[in-house]
């Protein structure tokens, strides 16, 4: 253990236990901070110190939580093959096919970066190359693939649904391949460049044999981002067993095991939420009197809840519409309590798209947690999303969407996910899109539903400490913690939200060493 001391001073350090920034230093001795204080203060930390940064105007905060990534996903967009270049299907075969003789143990054929133009003609050569042979070519991104009959039927999904949970039967093969595994040294690096500290991985069922990876990552001293795993069910129920031997596992500095995450309904926009009241848009025929297109397995979701409660796990539901919302509350609700009325357990409510007032109060109540996407907006230009979502739902209770003014205001606490490799971390974007209130075209929406920039920085590092249960460790700037610090490369509270997006990292600390430097 390095017992080095270093210090940083700024004009701009935000604790996060403090509702504003000051003049000040952060002293670090080894993997802990020893001190933190004003300027006035600073001097003798200053002249023991082995290394000092003077960081000016830039923001000094505790490192960034991430409380929704998925590495697996991230994984997909570098997976097999790189096909960028491939000039016809021909070109997509010959390149699978010498990824997959390299990969003789490997079940599958994959490749990455297809053109999109080259689907049809990718989709005929894998047909022709592999026969019996899974072979799957995503696109840029991930979002679409081109892929035989063999893997439609070994892997059980299509062109049209190849997102994370769909692509689950294909994870035992591709986490296992030596590259994916040494990847994640690359995707800590890209986290850390970002300022994130600490996330919350979704990892799918039992990670498929990833966990052991984690384990030998952190007794090799390899971690430089601290990795809460939730197990999110696709393939099987939530497995209490795996959750059980997880969590008495996985005690360490860097890795846990806190609970469960699943899915309710989907995006607002596409008619795929749950609301409470039906869909205002009865052009398609059967429409009329809807709330949801595919409900919710509530029955299985309310089972679920109560045995992961009693084994005093944690259960996420990422809800989108109002209904969604709702009928998670009162399940939450029906909960054991504590004396003083709070969830025994730290559930939580991911996304919440659009959300009734009244649900907010009433979660907020009982302790819950709000895990949403500040940066969300910036996907879209405002119309192309807005008049959507008015032909679904109206006016009225669009202004009901991404309302973290209310969850705050409800006594919520509210943290800080991207949906990853959906998003990719930046506090830039986030004060755009979260204090705001504007879309990638910079028109704006719901500015009173908008967090300020101290809030959102709370919810980007104590929130999502909370959240991760590990509050007591980081997500603030205190002596005793964990010396797990970003540096913004400017004072984030005197920037326009509206210029805020190209706000960068600086500098990222993670357990007392610099592990980025921009």
């Amino acid at each position: 253990m390095s017992d080095s001391k270093i210090v940083l001073t700024s004009r701009c350090v935000f604790t996060a236990t403090d509702g504003e920034p000051f003049d000040g230093f952060v002293a670090i001795e080894g993997e802990r901070i020893a001190a933190v204080g004003k300027a006035a203060d600073a001097a003798p930390y200053i002249e023991a110190a082995d290394e000092v940064f003077d960081l000016g105007e830039g923001t000094i905060m505790p490192g960034l939580v991430d409380v929704h990534t998925f590495f697996t996903g991230w994984a997909l967009r570098t997976l097999g093959a790189d096909l960028s270049g491939a000039a016809d299907g021909a070109a997509v075969a010959a390149a699978m096919r010498a990824w997959k003789d390299a990969h003789e143990a490997c079940p599958g054929a994959f490749g990455h970066d297809l053109p999109e133009n080259l689907l049809d003609a990718a989709t005929e050569a894998l047909e022709a190359e592999f026969g019996a042979v899974p072979a799957v070519a995503f696109t840029e991104g991930a979002g679409t693939c081109a892929l035989n009959a063999a893997a439609r039927e070994h892997y059980g999904f299509t062109p049209e649904a190849c997102y994370s949970e769909m692509v689950w039967r294909m994870m035992p093969e591709f986490l296992a391949l030596p590259e994916v595994r040494a990847q994640y040294t690359d995707y800590m690096a890209m986290l850390n460049a970002r300022g994130v500290t600490a996330i919350k991985e979704m990892a799918f069922d039992d990670y498929y044999g990833f966990a052991d990876e984690m384990e030998r990552r952190e007794q090799a001293g390899e971690l430089t981002v601290r990795v809460s795993m939730m197990s999110q069910p696709v393939g099987e129920g939530a497995n209490l067993d795996y959750a059980r031997a997880a969590r008495d596992r996985f005690t360490g500095p860097f890795v846990r095991f806190s609970g469960f995450n699943r899915m309710t309904d989907r995006g607002v926009w596409a008619g795929l939420a749950e609301m409470i009241e039906p869909y205002e848009d009865t052009a398609e025929e059967g429409a009329a009197g809807k709330t949801v297109v595919e409900p919710p397995e509530w029955d299985l979701i309310e089972g679920e809840l109560k045995a992961i409660d009693a084994e005093g796990f944690r259960y996420s539901l990422h809800c989108q519409g109002d209904g969604a919302v709702r009928h998670t509350v009162a399940l939450y609700d029906a909960l054991p309590k504590g004396a003083d009325g709070r969830l025994a357990h730290r559930h939580a409510i991911t996304d919440l798209e659009n959300s009734d007032p009244a649900d907010l109060e009433r979660f907020g109540a009982m302790g819950g947690i709000c895990e949403v996407y500040p940066q969300i907006l910036t996907l879209d230009k405002r119309e192309d999303c807005l008049s959507m979502m008015r032909t679904q739902i109206g006016e009225k209770r669009l202004e009901h969407s991404w309302n973290r003014r209310g969850m705050e205001d409800a006594g919520c606490t509210v943290c800080c996910g991207t949906d990853l490799p959906l998003l990719i971390p930046s506090i830039g974007e986030s004060i755009y899109s979260a204090c705001g209130g504007y879309f990638d075209d910079g028109l704006p929406v719901n500015q009173g539903n908008t967090l300020t920039v101290a809030e959102l920085l709370r919810a980007w590092t104590y929130g999502g400490a909370y959240d991760c249960l590990r509050e007591d460790d980081f997500g603030t700037l205190e002596a005793g913690k964990y010396a797990d610090i970003c540096v913004l490369d400017r004072n984030a509270f005197t920037v326009d939200p509206k210029d805020a997006r190209d706000i960068q990292v600086a500098l990222t600390v993670s357990n007392g060493k610099v592990v980025y430097r921009a």
